[in-house]
């Protein structure tokens, strides 16, 4: 049994986000040279989320209503976690929209269904944060 692991370091220019990281997760797949096995991705961060869904805008800007209307960013003092920083709302959507994804691998690819892309969702951004690569299989 083989075991791979990598970082990538994600920099948004804006407080929320969501980036399609399907083609640095399949690259990172490639170089493990692991065929047949699981891959898990998830964010080290705990206002920013791993998640599978469709790559389509109207979707995302759902989403981003969806999670305002749920965990609205202002006002700030509505949320008792805010004090040092501003940032309670982002807590809370990162647990809506989830930690992590673990993908079957099979012939060295990942086993995505035929829309299924992997994002990473930014919730308080405009700083360095990472995401966790971890591959297991022969």
């Amino acid at each position: 049994m083989k075991n791979y692991r990598k970082e990538l370091i994600i920099n948004t220019s804006t407080r929320r986000s969501f980036i399609n990281i399907t083609n640095q997760v399949s690259a990172a797949l490639k170089e493990s040279a692991i065929k047949e096995g699981i891959l898990l991705c998830n964010a080290m961060h705990i206002t920013a989320s791993v998640f599978i869904n469709d790559d389509e805008s109207g979707l995302h800007h759902d989403f981003e209503l969806w999670l305002e209307k749920l965990a609205p960013e202002k006002p700030y003092s509505q949320y008792k976690h805010n004090g040092y920083e501003d940032n309670g709302d982002a807590h809370l959507k990162r647990t809506i929209m989830g930690r992590e994804v673990v993908v079957a691998i099979t012939k060295g690819n990942l086993d995505l269904g035929p829309w299924e892309q992997i994002f990473y969702g930014e919730f308080d951004g405009k700083r360095n944060k990472k995401i966790l690569i971890k591959i297991i299989g022969e």
